[in-house]
């Protein structure tokens, strides 16, 4: 039986670059998708005899702005999956989309060719937020396409949300999930500013007081993570939320480690053992395919050790957590040590057992980062030093802290602002 596999399709289009993007994407380059299309079929024909030893059970096209390279390139570059590798009938497809660059025609298209996955970029309901972060589109262009996707017989659509804006109140972030849940997506993905070294919005805003702080980012992530929840989406990865049996097929193989491979400039595979990126230059991608010069950026072979603190690190990612056994088979390591860490952040409400698998709360969630960090010093240590890392992890939770009467007042403001529309 062949193992599965996930392809990753990266679209560097853009019609315009979002103030906070730091993806490798490109707007004005209309003129090359032409040129680029060519080489990526003839990347993925090439590839062929790779991806033939799998059978293929996601795709998922990225960038850049999918809807806006074409829906008839996107089906052209399937079509070519398909010939080229053993996708499964009951493949997740996702295409990533943007209010403004899709119509229901090019939905109708996708959905008729096999495409049963949308992912569209909401970000917020508030307009002059979609405006300050340099969205093309408005949150009534947002809901019309939503509306032509379920039009087109999409059951499976996912939401791209943002907190933690300029000038971004509680009350709005409030207002921007109410709104999502009753469009009643399959799927939310929630996801905290964060400021890029490079980015128009690191340049305006870096050190500004305009930006919600860590602990009102904290707030609003604990808040979406209490409604959702309420509203029946489960939490399956830090910032990724979904009704039961929607969680994202192919994200999750990132999260526990299984096999992709990617296509386009800038794109990153994990084959085995094996890791490896393409260069992030769209010429340098189209030139080197076409005359058969190398086009990888990095790669390296991923030692036990390695391993070891990925699965650590990526697997306390997901509600699903780790565990002793999958530990063990992975890792080849004591257990021991991760064992006593996990029972003392338990003490302190960070994590939960459930069954034979530790996972984070929301609490553990907030202050993940540090969390893992003490996990991973002290696989690396192979023992455990109490006072220490306590105290770091302690200060951590301190700083995310609500103060007195701050939940209950954000709440307030969410029934306020839901009982106003």
């Amino acid at each position: 039986m062949r193992k599965r596999l996930g392809i990753y399709i990266h679209i560097p289009f853009c019609a315009s670059k979002c103030s906070y993007c730091d993806f490798y994407s490109l707007s004005n380059c209309d003129y090359m998708m032409p040129d680029y299309q060519e080489a990526l079929l003839d990347h993925i024909e090439e590839s062929a005899h790779s991806i033939k030893n799998y059978e293929v059970d996601s795709i998922y096209f990225g960038g850049g702005t999918p809807s806006f390279y074409g829906a008839d390139r996107l089906v052209e570059i399937f079509d070519t999956l398909k010939l080229n590798g053993n996708v499964r009938l009951d493949s997740e497809v996702t295409v990533e989309c943007n209010p403004d660059s899709i119509s229901l025609t090019a939905l109708k298209l996708l959905r008729s060719e096999g495409v049963n996955r949308l992912s569209i970029g909401i970000q917020a309901s508030d307009n002059n937020l979609l405006k300050l972060i340099g969205r093309r589109h408005n949150f009534q262009q947002a809901q019309k396409a939503f509306a032509d996707a379920r039009r087109a017989g999409f059951d499976n659509i996912s939401v791209d949300l943002m907190y933690g804006l300029p000038s971004q109140s509680k009350s709005d972030w409030a207002g921007t999930l109410a709104k999502i849940v009753e469009m009643h997506p399959e799927h939310i993905s929630c996801y905290g500013l964060k400021l890029e070294p490079g980015t128009k919005m690191y340049r305006e805003y870096h050190g500004s007081a305009i930006l919600p702080d860590d602990d009102e980012q904290a707030d609003m992530y604990s808040f979406a993570a209490d409604m959702l929840e309420r509203y029946g989406y489960r939490q399956y990865e830090i910032s990724n939320f979904a009704a039961p049996g929607y969680e994202s097929r192919h994200n999750l193989k990132y999260w526990n480690m299984d096999d992709y491979m990617s296509f386009g400039p800038g794109a990153h595979s994990c084959i085995g053992n094996l890791r490896y990126s393409f260069v992030k230059d769209l010429k340098q991608y189209i030139y080197g395919v076409h005359k058969k010069i190398s086009i990888v950026e990095e790669y390296e072979e991923i030692d036990p050790l390695e391993r070891a603190v990925e699965y650590v690190m990526l697997g306390m990612r997901t509600s699903r957590g780790i565990s002793e056994h999958d530990y063990r088979i992975r890792c080849q390591c004591d257990w021991r040590p991760i064992l006593q860490v996990l029972k003392a952040f338990k003490e302190k409400g960070w994590v939960e057992q459930t069954e034979d698998r530790w996972h984070f709360t929301v609490p553990g969630f907030l202050i993940s980062n540090t969390l893992i960090g003490i996990m991973l010093e002290t696989q690396a240590s192979g023992r455990i030093d109490g006072t220490p890392w306590i105290q770091d992890a302690d200060r951590a939770a301190y700083k995310i802290s609500l103060p007195k009467g701050e939940e209950e007042l954000f709440t307030e403001l969410y029934e306020q602002k839901k009982s106003e529309q």
